[in-house]
């Protein structure tokens, strides 16, 4: 398959998320990066630029759009790598471009980006994919199966899980400084990472709660986003669930953790050991599953030989390269707009529920 010529918005020297992307670009051979809008410094743009080898620098992305659809060897897509209010407007003139997009999650910092993106991609011949990578790790996928062939059953209970303690002080630092500003981040903990536990389980049950109800805190003085996150969900299918993040849980490093209940089973999922799935069915001994039952042909090395955080965005960039020449036939474990537009639905619910004490609200209304 010919490489996708790839352009990154975003990403620059120093930027953690477009080493991460850059370096998933690469893994399978799929992509060519050949050219960039690295910062909106166009000084540090440019040494970016030539610093990571990158054939063509934009000072801006709006010019980088125009010119690189006006070439017979321009990009044929674009990954967005800036922090989340920064999502959008690039998003568009990419999409208007008919240049297809791979976003970095969220898919932005408010409803009405959000709305922006939506639009442009749905009038766009290009195609919109959102980068949450959890769900391309091997035993995800597995675990989704495992749920859409019935081994636990209906489903009872969701209960999801991610919690970090690196921002339990003030912010310091530019990861922390931009993730902790409302106008850049839109929301905290919830928009970084509980996307990310909201995506997890509606992707491995199939399923998106209709009603919420949230408790969100702001547990560090003064901090103008929020920090800590308990969330009650209520299915259509009659299922309960519950989820819980936070990033200021002391002692935590990453810890994103899925448990499933149903009537003949039940299923464990945990980063921090993300080779393993745990099921246990209702009248048997817990079963210890690994990639070597893994169905799903994500794995690129032998099953005892770990793989992980990046390996789960190398397999989003191979199926999405897959997409962009044509093969169809893994799309539907994909992210994309629709997830993104979930995740921003689940943000605005949890908002709304908060501020109303916790009252149960619908999610998407």
């Amino acid at each position: 398959m010919r490489p996708v010529r790839l352009g990154m918005v975003g990403g620059g020297s120093g930027a953690f998320i477009g080493a991460i992307h850059r370096i998933a670009a690469r893994m399978d051979g799929k992509y060519v990066l050949e050219a960039g809008a690295l910062s909106s410094d166009p000084a540090r743009a440019q040494a970016s630029a030539a610093e990571l080898g990158i054939p063509r620098s934009y000072d801006d992305f709006s010019a980088m759009a125009r010119a690189e659809a006006a070439r017979t060897d321009g990009i044929e897509a674009v990954a967005i790598v800036t922090p989340n209010h920064m999502h959008a407007a690039p998003a568009v003139a990419f999409l208007k471009a008919g240049i297809h997009v791979i976003c970095d999650k969220p898919l932005a910092a408010t409803p009405d980006q959000a709305a922006q993106i939506a639009e442009a991609a749905r009038t766009s011949t290009a195609r919109f994919f959102l980068t949450h990578n959890y769900s391309a790790l091997p035993m995800v996928r597995e675990a989704r199966a495992l749920v859409a062939d019935g081994v636990l059953g209906e489903l009872r209970l969701v209960q999801a899980e991610y919690l970090q303690g690196w921002l339990a002080d003030p912010a310091e630092g530019k990861q922390a400084e931009w993730r902790t500003d409302p106008a850049r981040a839109g929301a905290g903990a919830l928009g970084d990472i509980g996307t990310h536990a909201w995506q997890l389980a509606q992707f491995v049950t199939g399923q998106t709660p209709a009603h919420l109800s949230a408790d969100l805190s702001s547990m560090v003085p003064g901090r103008p986003v929020d920090d800590n996150a308990r969330i009650a969900l209520r299915y259509a299918s009659g299922a309960k669930g519950g989820l819980w993040v936070s990033q200021v849980a002391v002692g935590q490093e990453n810890g994103l953790s899925l448990r499933l209940f149903g009537t003949k089973a039940a299923l464990e999922w945990r980063l921090q050991d993300s080779e393993r799935l745990i099921l246990t069915p209702k009248d048997g001994p817990a079963q210890l599953l690994t990639r070597a039952q893994d169905r799903s042909a994500s794995f690129r090395t032998p099953p005892g030989h770990p793989e992980g955080y990046l390996e789960g965005f190398a397999n989003l960039y191979t199926d999405i390269a897959a997409i962009i020449r044509g093969d169809l036939a893994h799309q539907d474990r994909v992210p994309g707009l629709d997830a993104g537009l979930s995740g921003m639905a689940f943000i605005a619910a949890a908002q709304r529920s908060s501020a109303e004490n916790g009252a149960w609200v619908e999610v998407g209304s």
